[in-house]
């Protein structure tokens, strides 16, 4: 604990820090107030809800995909802190646009021509920015951080992003989107200067010339950084995480809607939930490793997680309200005598995440040298990306194929025990190089 109370204390973490979850904040605030608005305002159906949040979530993770290779080496070649001073700047043009879409929207002008489109355009060029500045945020701790520091700031950034999440996803819960509209616009600008107070972090090799070719560049770097077992297993369960959790992200809504019976507030409040557990599950596993870089508790983690799936799709599937024609608010769904084992199941899914993941992201970081950080990170977004993307579109697909809501958790809770089991192979391959 110690540790982490002097990393927020100190200027070579705490100004990233703030950046981080500022950014992190706009992101699930314009991201959420779109999505509520579209689903309890726009559509009345399951199966167009659930299309459009899939949709959402795949443009956002696509730039990850396309340009992660280039903003790799773009960190690993130039100053970090400038890198990021740039993005941050780029963040205020783009959530000027998102919050055009998002007035329009609020005012009922073009909604489905104009509206939609000019968030969803915003959503895009807000995953570009994302996907520039999430290299850096790991790649730059150790830079900056101590050896012992190092899972300790991990464990803070995962933790403060979803924390982050949590606050965004309640604002954009509660608040209406011209608020929001204003706000995401307002935060880009302290977002902006916030990360000038970051200290400079240059390149720490020789700077190489860029390839601009995003599928050459994109296959040699998955290809150069995959050749270490332990970066590869790390690698393939943090994106088959990340495909659960995707799933898990476009199923919340349209399952508070229309299972649930539920309004806008309660769905924010399930997104809330699960950005706390993570975030428990984050801190919480820096303190049983105690500093430790270890894969050890990943498997036992990610099988609670499809244990609490499963009891949280039960749960769902029992649920009954008297009427279904009338919405629950948060004060009517905490008095349903299900809502308590509800909110408890959730939050384990999460915590069990939490736990599993943070290891996962600090094995990126700590087994390669700080020359190529952020391009390890930016192998790792990449593959990550093509999991997020084939994650919505098996959401979409089920709901194409007439599988209800509540029944995809259970194929949710299925892929769990593949990730077990690449957690397992990822610590007995830390074992073996240890023994070596």
């Amino acid at each position: 604990m110690t540790t982490t109370t002097d990393l927020i204390r100190a200027r070579r973490f705490l100004p990233l820090f703030v950046t981080q979850i500022l950014g992190a904040f706009n992101d699930n605030l314009f991201k959420n107030a779109m999505v509520f608005f579209v689903v309890y305002s726009v559509y009345n159906s399951e199966s167009a809800e659930m299309w459009f949040s899939a949709i959402a979530s795949g443009i956002f993770v696509a730039p990850f995909f396309l340009l992660s290779a280039l903003s790799g080496q773009l960190a690993d070649m130039r100053d970090k802190a400038r890198i990021i001073r740039i993005v941050k700047a780029c963040e205020i043009a783009i959530m000027l646009a998102g919050g055009a879409g998002l007035l329009l929207a609020w005012r009922g002008i073009e909604v489905t021509t104009l509206a939609i489109p000019l968030m969803l355009v915003a959503l895009f060029a807000m995953g570009v920015h994302s996907t520039f500045f999430g290299p850096i945020k790991y790649a730059i701790l150790p830079q900056h951080l101590r050896p012992g520091e190092v899972l300790a700031g991990t464990g803070l950034v995962e933790a403060g992003t979803y924390l982050s999440v949590l606050a965004g996803t309640i604002v954009a819960g509660w608040i209406g989107v011209h608020w929001a509209a204003v706000a995401v616009v307002a935060i880009a600008v302290v977002g902006y200067f916030t990360s000038r107070a970051i200290p400079p972090a240059p390149a720490q090799g020789e700077c190489e010339p860029l390839d601009f070719n995003i599928l050459r560049s994109s296959y040699n770097l998955v290809r150069g950084t995959l050749h270490d077992r332990r970066l590869f297993l790390a690698i393939i369960a943090i994106s088959f995480f990340w495909s659960i959790g995707t799933i898990l992200f476009v199923q919340f809504t349209p399952l508070a809607k229309n299972v649930l019976h539920a309004s806008k507030e309660v769905a924010s409040l399930f997104l809330v939930i699960f950005s706390v557990g993570v975030a428990i599950g984050s801190v919480a596993i820096n303190a049983l490793l105690k500093g430790t870089v270890s894969a050890r508790y990943s498997p036992i983690s990610v099988i609670g997680m499809g244990a609490f799936l499963v009891a949280f799709e039960a749960i769902c599937s029992a649920w009954r309200v008297a009427d279904e024609t009338v919405m629950l608010d948060v004060a009517a769904f905490m008095a349903h005598p299900l809502a308590v084992p509800l909110i408890i199941t959730l939050l384990g899914i999460a915590v069990a995440g939490g736990m599993f993941v943070v290891p996962l992201y600090a094995f990126l970081t700590t087994f390669v040298p700080k020359t190529q950080t952020a391009r390890t990170i930016a192998a790792n977004n990449i593959v990550n990306s093509g999991a997020m993307v084939l994650g919505a579109a098996m959401a979409g697909l089920l709901s194409l194929i007439g599988m209800a809501v509540v029944k995809q958790l259970l194929v949710v809770a299925g892929c769990c025990v593949l990730s077990a089991w690449l957690g397992h192979l990822l610590f007995k391959a830390e074992r073996e190089a240890l023994n070596a």
